[in-house]
């Protein structure tokens, strides 16, 4: 297995409480909770369509006639 980064997450107790009641639903650990919920975000973000480019001026204003 590669080797897994480590870091120090600061949590709002609040939300705490709520991941581990999700992670245990689950049956996962808080930490498999969490990285689980990191990948499934990466994952949408990478499917998720481009946002449409604007055409060049598009925010300046017309002219009124």
């Amino acid at each position: 297995m590669a080797e897994r980064k480590s870091f120090l997450l600061r949590v709002d107790p609040a939300l705490w409480t709520e991941l581990e009641a999700w992670a245990q639903a689950e049956l996962r650990s808080v930490n498999g909770q969490i990285e689980y919920l990191l990948r499934e975000a990466v994952r949408r973000r990478r499917n998720a369509t481009p946002p449409p480019t604007e055409s060049p001026g598009a925010d300046t204003p017309k002219p009124s006639s």
